[in-house]
């Protein structure tokens, strides 16, 4: 069993690699080179680019009364896949198809006619709403895979990701999804098939759809992966895998061959947009190694990530900035040592659940930051019975990723003389060792990543990053 199990790769594609009839034929292609090597694929699709926030905008027309704005959207909706379909497919298989598609259009229809009949939109029907992206794409994905000899085959994965009923960010219930996985999936790679499913919903122990928060392809990639203890999963994206920084604001930012665990699910929580943050913790549990990779360039090695990467001479892997956030000020000089005074500061904001994403501390003062104002205002005013508060937004925090920072001599140094015309705020070292970060203006990002990333990565370590990649890309540019 466990040599069937490492012959499975889980092989996730985004919107971007299923937009079209061009990019499932670019997706078919990559499947099939796995195939070739007698490996068996499990897929998970996002929905179509763009389709997810489309549904979102029908499902708020209808929660405002709006029933023929949000038809309007679904009927664009329809047209898009129903086109997409027959590009990708000949006509008998086609014609069975379309049938399914406005089968499910007919649903969503209906479904956005009783919200806006009602004019309130629940969290649960917007999880139904949203839930036809990858419902619908999936399906397409699966014939276009029969079709060419890949032996397709769609699976509900309502029927398989199973789910608490928290609605919109439901949290998966991995024992029963294992079950599910080895008696609706596993025997249909026994018989060579190839599973297709959606990304990113799921259903709860009562049947009812639910979805696991946006960027939640990536997550049930990893649950899939982790319950049929693969070899391999495969994040398929439009990049070539996990950069040195954001290539839109340092051009010749680096591949990055090689990374921890660890160190990518720092950087996917700091603002990294390849992988959702819960992404690869199912894959941690059972040290599966994840890949990210590039559907428009299949070639290219992208980036792997392990439970122990190489030892790096560089002192970080990556630069990360996270913005819109807030700090949050809060001063009471005579009970900031006072027994149970931070558990009462941290309590009020667990009551409001807001996620605090760093913490400073001084003689009498406690800063934090947040991603959210949407509770500030309570929470504000809940802790001025003990403090004084005050909050200050358009913020943003740079997040340096690195193996064992502490052990390289003068880091700290290098760090704040490389951005010394940029105002810090709150400077943390993360106890993970792994973690530098500190906070500045929004506006002032991009120069702090440019300076930082021109400091750190012009002679880079070529055994952990594609410095040579870099090198063929500039010849290219001239």
């Amino acid at each position: 069993m466990s040599a069937q199990r490492e012959r499975i790769v889980v092989m996730k594609f985004g919107g971007t690699s299923v937009e079209d009839a061009v990019a499932m034929e670019r997706t078919a292609k990559i499947v099939r080179t796995r195939r070739d090597k007698g490996l068996d694929a499990v897929v998970v699709v996002s929905a179509m680019a763009k389709v997810t926030d489309q549904l979102l905008a029908a499902a708020a027309a209808a929660g405002k009364g709006d029933r023929d704005g949000a038809l309007a959207i679904t009927s664009r909706l329809r047209i898009r896949h129903v086109d997409t379909a027959a590009q990708l497919l000949e006509q008998d298989r086609f014609g069975k198809l379309q049938t399914v598609i406005n089968a499910e259009f007919d649903q969503l229809d209906d479904l956005l006619r009783g919200i806006a009949a009602v004019g309130e939109l629940t969290p649960r029907s917007t999880d139904l709403v949203v839930s036809f992206g990858e419902r619908l794409s999936s399906r397409i994905v699966a014939e276009g895979f029969a079709q060419r000899g890949l032996n397709g085959i769609h699976v509900d994965a309502r029927q398989v990701i199973i789910t608490d009923a928290h609605y919109g960010k439901a949290v998966p219930q991995e024992d029963l999804i294992e079950e599910r996985l080895i008696e609706n999936v596993l025997p249909l790679l026994e018989q060579r098939m190839t599973p297709v499913m959606g990304g990113f919903i799921g259903a709860s122990t009562s049947n009812i759809t639910t979805t696991l928060g946006r960027g939640g392809s990536d997550f049930s990639a990893a649950l899939v992966g982790g319950g049929l203890h693969a070899g391999a999963i495969e994040i398929w994206t439009d990049v070539n895998g996990i950069m040195t920084t954001d290539p839109r604001i340092v051009p010749d930012a680096l591949r990055v061959k090689t990374i921890s665990f660890e160190e990518a699910a720092e950087l996917a929580y700091f603002g990294a947009k390849v992988l959702h943050p819960a992404t690869i913790l199912p894959a941690v549990k059972k040290n599966i190694p994840v890949w990210v990779l590039n559907s428009r360039n299949a070639e290219n090695e992208g980036t792997k990530i392990m439970a122990v990467a190489p030892r790096c001479a560089s002192p970080f892997k990556s630069i990360a900035a996270k913005k819109h956030l807030t700090i949050v000020d809060i001063v009471a000089s005579r009970m900031l040592m006072s027994h149970g005074y931070l558990k009462a500061v941290f309590d009020v904001f667990d009551k409001y659940k807001t996620i605090i994403d760093m913490v400073s501390t001084s003689e009498v003062s406690i800063s934090v930051s947040v991603d959210t104002n949407e509770h500030l205002p309570a929470i504000a005013d809940e802790l001025s019975k003990i403090a004084d508060v005050k909050y200050e937004s358009n913020k943003a925090l740079i997040c340096m990723v690195g193996e064992k920072i502490r052990g390289h001599r003068g880091i700290a140094g290098r760090v704040f003389t490389a951005v010394q015309h940029v105002n810090l705020r709150m400077i943390s070292q993360g106890a993970s060792e792994i973690n530098m970060s500190f906070m500045i203006e929004e506006d002032d990002v991009e120069e702090a990543i440019r300076s930082l990333h021109k400091e750190f990565f012009a002679d880079a370590d070529p055994t952990v990053f594609d410095v040579e990649g870099r090198a063929v890309s500039k010849v290219v540019a001239k």
